[in-house]
């Protein structure tokens, strides 16, 4: 009797259903060994990779991290990421969600239009414009500067934020904006204490997707920072790529210490993160 309700599950799943969490397993697998390869690399020397890359470390080692945080300045360019990539987001959580907002929950004249100039956006991506943007910065002034970068990286990642909260702005129920404004609540009262609150989820996705390719990006930090002291973990990595040969051991342990915070940030965030994925698929 237990065993034939141990495979009811299976059963309900169906020859589809199963087909489909073959794949879910496949997809798993395809994101986890690179990652564990990654982390079983890190604590080898770069000799020992080559010959037995699969293998687990003969002798559990962290000498490749105190490299890579010492004499790499990794530290340094851990900093100058974190500064970056947390000032973009700043900026792009904030004023996509004041967009996101009034374009979501009211209704004007040119409210379309400006949506579409948002959504505009999209098709520019910087590295497209790279030239007239350094000519740009240069004149301002933001050349060698976080701070220009940051802008950059705002500007680049407002248009996708704005496209995925308004949709969501505009889901929610007129009636609890109207009910606050009815209580006495100021706009950014509304807005702040009541609206906001119930795009938590939303704003979840919208720091995961952006802060990702801030944190990877390698062109416009190379283009836009010429001081070493201002520059970022990808190009960080760049020094254990000699012009001969590579020194994979540290290599491996910089990736993993990159890939750090953007793990965290999803694990801190996974909660919202997937209800924000699966907003509106149920009931109730």
């Amino acid at each position: 009797m237990s065993l034939s309700r141990a495979a009811n599950p299976w059963r309900k799943l169906g020859p589809s259903g199963i087909f489909l969490f073959g794949l879910l397993i496949l997809n798993a697998l395809g994101v986890i060994l690179p990652l564990l390869l990654m982390l079983i690399s890190a604590i080898k020397p770069t000799p020992e990779i080559f010959a037995s890359p699969f293998a687990l470390p003969q002798t559990w080692s962290l000498n490749n991290f105190a490299r890579v945080w010492e004499s790499g300045r990794f530290d340094l360019y851990f900093r100058n990421s974190i500064l970056i990539t947390v000032g973009a987001e700043i900026l792009i959580l904030g004023f996509s969600a004041m967009a996101g907002y009034a374009l979501g929950r009211f209704k004007f004249r040119l409210n379309d239009a400006i949506y579409v100039f948002f959504l505009a956006g999209l098709m520019f991506p910087a590295k497209l414009v790279l030239v007239p943007l350094f000519v740009q910065l240069k004149e301002m002034g933001l050349i060698n500067s976080h701070f220009g970068l940051i802008l950059v990286y705002a500007a680049g990642g407002i248009p996708a934020a704005v496209f995925i909260l308004t949709g969501f702005f505009r889901a929610l129920p007129s009636d609890l904006d109207n009910a606050a404004r009815i209580d006495g609540a100021s706009e950014w009262q509304v807005f702040w204490k009541v609206m906001l609150p119930l795009v938590r989820p939303q704003l979840a996705i919208v720091a995961i997707y952006t802060a990702i390719p801030i944190w990877n990006d390698f062109l416009l930090p190379l283009v836009f920072l010429q001081d070493p002291t201002l520059k970022t973990v990808p190009q960080g990595l760049t020094v254990f790529f000699g012009e001969y040969a590579t020194d994979y051991g540290p290599l491996f342990a910089g990736l993993t210490l990159a890939a750090m915070p953007l793990i965290l940030l999803y694990l801190l965030l996974s909660e919202q993160f997937i209800k924000g994925l699966t907003a509106g698929a149920t009931k109730g």
